[in-house]
C-alpha cells in the first residue's frame, strides 16, 4: 500500500480553480479557446499556446475580456509556437511560473485515405507529427512540473469507437491517445497527478465549419438534426467537460464522451 501523501481534497466545482494556472495547447480557437474563457471567468490564469500569432493575439484579447476589470497583465498569456515542440512548451511553462493543469486540444485530422493508397512516409508523418506527438510533448513537459492535484487532459474523437473507411491512420493515433491516458494515469498517480481524455463528437467549431458542406448555420443545423439530441454540441459545452476534469480531484484514467448521443445510433 502506498505511503505517499494522498491527493488533496478540495471542492470539485469549477470555482475551486480560481487562482490556478492552466496551459492550453491549441487554445487560440474552438474548444481550447472556449475552455480558456470558462477558466478565466472562474478566476484561473490561462496560458494559450497556438501556432498562428495573429489568431493567438486575438484569442488572448477575447479571454482577457471575459475576466474581471483590472486583470493583472499575467492573467492571460499567449505563447506562439508548435504545441508539439518541447521547447515551445518549456517556454509556456516558464512564462506561466507554476502550472496546475494542462489541456491539449491541438491537432486536426491528417493522414486520411485508404491504407493501400498511403505511403510509408504518409503514415510516419501522421503518427510522428500529429496530435499524438503533441500529447507526448505535453506529457513530458508536465510530468515533472505539475503539483499534487494537477492534471493533464487530452482530447480524442468518437470515430475511435465508430470508425469508417479511410481513417485508419488518424484513428490509430486517436486510439493511442486514449491508451496513453490510462498508462499515464497509472504512471503519474504516485505524484498525485491526474490524466484524462475527453472524446468529442461533432462540435460546432471553426474546424467543423471548414469541412465541405458545413460552412453555414443552416448546413450545420441540418447535419446536427441527425444527432439524438437534435444538434451538434457547442464549443462551450465541450470545454466544460475539460474544466470539470481539472476541478474534480477524484477522476483519473478516464475517457469521457461528449457527443450528444452520436455513438448511440
Amino acid at each position: 500500500m502506498s505511503t505517499a501523501t494522498p491527493i488533496p481534497v478540495r471542492s470539485p466545482l469549477p470555482g475551486a480553480l480560481s487562482g490556478a494556472t492552466a496551459v492550453l495547447v491549441g487554445g487560440s480557437s474552438g474548444i481550447g479557446l472556449a475552455a480558456a474563457v470558462l477558466l478565466r471567468s472562474v478566476g484561473a490564469r490561462v496560458v494559450l499556446v497556438g501556432r498562428d500569432p495573429d489568431r493567438l493575439e486575438a484569442a488572448v484579447a477575447q479571454v482577457r475580456s471575459s475576466g474581471p476589470a483590472g486583470d493583472p497583465d499575467d492573467a492571460v498569456l499567449g505563447v506562439a509556437g508548435d504545441g508539439g515542440d518541447e521547447q515551445t512548451l518549456a517556454d509556456a511553462f516558464d512564462r506561466a511560473g507554476q502550472v496546475d493543469h494542462v489541456y491539449v486540444t491541438a491537432g486536426g485530422i491528417s493522414g486520411a485515405g485508404p491504407l493501400t493508397a498511403l505511403s510509408a512516409d504518409d503514415i510516419r508523418t501522421t503518427l510522428g507529427s500529429g496530435p499524438l506527438r503533441t500529447v507526448f510533448a505535453a506529457a513530458r513537459a508536465a510530468a515533472t512540473r505539475l503539483p499534487a492535484g494537477g492534471s493533464l487532459t487530452f482530447s480524442s474523437g468518437i470515430l475511435v469507437v465508430r470508425p469508417y473507411p479511410g481513417m485508419t491512420v488518424p484513428l490509430a493515433a486517436g486510439g493511442a491517445v486514449e491508451t496513453l491516458t490510462r498508462a499515464l494515469a497509472v504512471e503519474l498517480a504516485p505524484a498525485r497527478v491526474r490524466v484524462n481524455t475527453v472524446r468529442y463528437g461533432r462540435i460546432d467549431t471553426p474546424l467543423l465549419r471548414s469541412l465541405p458542406g458545413l460552412d453555414s448555420d443552416d448546413a450545420v443545423a441540418a447535419a446536427g438534426a441527425s444527432v439524438p439530441l437534435g444538434r451538434f454540441g457547442t464549443a462551450e459545452e465541450a470545454a466544460a467537460t475539460a474544466v470539470f476534469l481539472m476541478a474534480n480531484n477524484n477522476v483519473t484514467g478516464q475517457v469521457i464522451t461528449v457527443d450528444g448521443g452520436e455513438t448511440l445510433v
